[in-house]
């Protein structure tokens, strides 16, 4: 990447030196990483924090003696780094094994405040994590579900049928913030609009947005969002936002003696310390690279500024590259449209799984499927088949792309 226009920005040459997986070699080709929306790589400083809290700190928490203090120190330290990254209170960070684990822990306690007939609404767009959780209240409290659609041309979420569904029984809006099979981002603050009018909850699956864009719970509006530290290059830990007063009342399962008070009652058992380590330490790791000053939030803009304008400019270099070649069919919106740097595509006469393959042999690692957003991609009529999916992340560069452009050209061609 070129300096951004602040002069401040690393460049892409620089934060790649912090990757050892990029020096990996396959097939005698340099390995390019475009897997990045299932799980970025990991930078030095992230593992360093890791193996030096596993070393130099292990202990359980909340005990009068050295290591424990340090570990506790480690978690308020992360608590904070999640909370400047999120633009929130660290009470209103709770840690958890994944974005997954953290949705379904999340549902039960909202369940619990919910009667049958209550209703939550979904969206064809969206990962099942942020599906499967609110329809296992179908089951457990005669909750409601039901499902905003996609506009079919585009992958677009149809706002305006989503706003016909919400009434004065729902409870809750759950949406993602952006779609990891297709790339499309939704306009979650009029989501959340229309979430107050009908004076309901609003939940947001942040999982592929947050690596794109820097996520300000305030201005969207939520009470709830939930990302996944291992992709914006971190270990895998999941990180819900919260809004203490929900926190502080809601009726989580959990056990007697564990802690009362927000953030720590939603938590169940004993955290992934290392791993809470890790997420501190890659919030770090993405302010630093602009090193020009400020609090961290404001480092943090201003890098993700340029990594977004960055990002714009890969999709729009794959999409019009790919689009070019015979037999290939893009899928999501058009890059003028909001939209994060990950194309979806297929090879006409070419499964998906193969063209993945072939592709790794030249070095560059793509992915293949459904990626759990089995909804959108069985309306695109590829169920059983899938998509190919290439993503880009902070250390992509234009060689990168070129390569992957030209490989698509030598597989489409038979």
């Amino acid at each position: 990447m070129e300096k951004s226009t602040l002069e401040t920005i690393a460049t892409t040459a620089e934060i790649r030196a912090h990757f050892p997986a990029l020096a990996r070699k396959h097939n005698g080709h340099a390995v390019a990483y475009f897997d990045a929306p299932g799980g970025t790589q990991v930078p030095r400083p992230v593992a360093a924090a890791i193996t030096d809290y596993l070393f130099h700190h292990n202990a359980n928490t909340h005990w009068s003696y050295p290591t424990s203090a340090e570990t506790d120190a480690v978690l308020a330290h992360a608590r904070q780094a999640a909370a400047d990254f999120l633009n929130c209170s660290p009470r209103e960070i709770v840690f958890g094994a994944n974005m997954t684990t953290l949705t379904f822990h999340l549902s039960r306690a909202l369940g619990r405040t919910w009667k049958s007939g209550d209703e939550v609404i979904v969206t064809d767009l969206d990962h099942h994590a942020n599906i499967a959780p609110w329809r296992a209240l179908e089951i457990d409290r005669g909750v409601v579900v039901r499902s905003a659609r996609i506009l079919p041309g585009t992958q677009q979420l149809d706002i305006d049928h989503l706003a016909q569904l919400a009434g004065p029984k729902t409870r809750l809006i759950a949406v993602g913030g952006a779609s990891n099979a297709v790339g499309t981002v939704n306009d979650l603050e009029k989501i959340a609009g229309i979430a107050r009018a009908a004076k309901a909850l609003m939940f947001v699956d942040a999982v592929h947005l947050a690596p794109h864009e820097l996520v300000d719970v305030q201005k969207i509006g939520c009470d709830f969002l939930a990302c996944s530290a291992y992709k914006f290059y971190g270990p895998h830990m999941g990180i819900l936002f919260g809004r203490e007063p929900l926190l502080a009342a809601l009726p989580f399962p959990k056990l007697a003696p564990a802690p009362e008070t927000a953030p720590e009652r939603a938590e169940t058992g004993t955290q992934n310390h290392e791993g809470i380590a890790g997420v501190a330490a890659t919030i770090e790791f993405l302010a630093s690279l602009d090193p020009s000053g400020g609090t961290r939030r404001e480092r943090l803009t201003r890098v993700y500024e340029a990594l977004h304008r960055q990002g714009i400019r890969f999709a729009t270099m794959l999409w019009e590259g790919l689009s070019a070649i015979r037999g290939v069919r893009m899928y999501g919106p058009l890059p003028t449209q909001p939209r994060t740097p990950t194309v979806a595509f297929t090879v006409e006469g070419v499964p998906a799984e193969e063209v993945t393959r072939r592709l790794a042999d030249l070095g560059l690692f793509t992915s293949h499927g459904d990626f759990y957003a089995a909804t959108v991609v069985a309306q695109l009529g590829l169920a059983g088949h899938g998509l190919v999916r290439v993503g880009c992340a902070c250390y992509t560069s234009d060689e990168e792309v070129t390569r992957l452009i030209d490989g698509v050209k030598r597989i489409a061609a038979g």
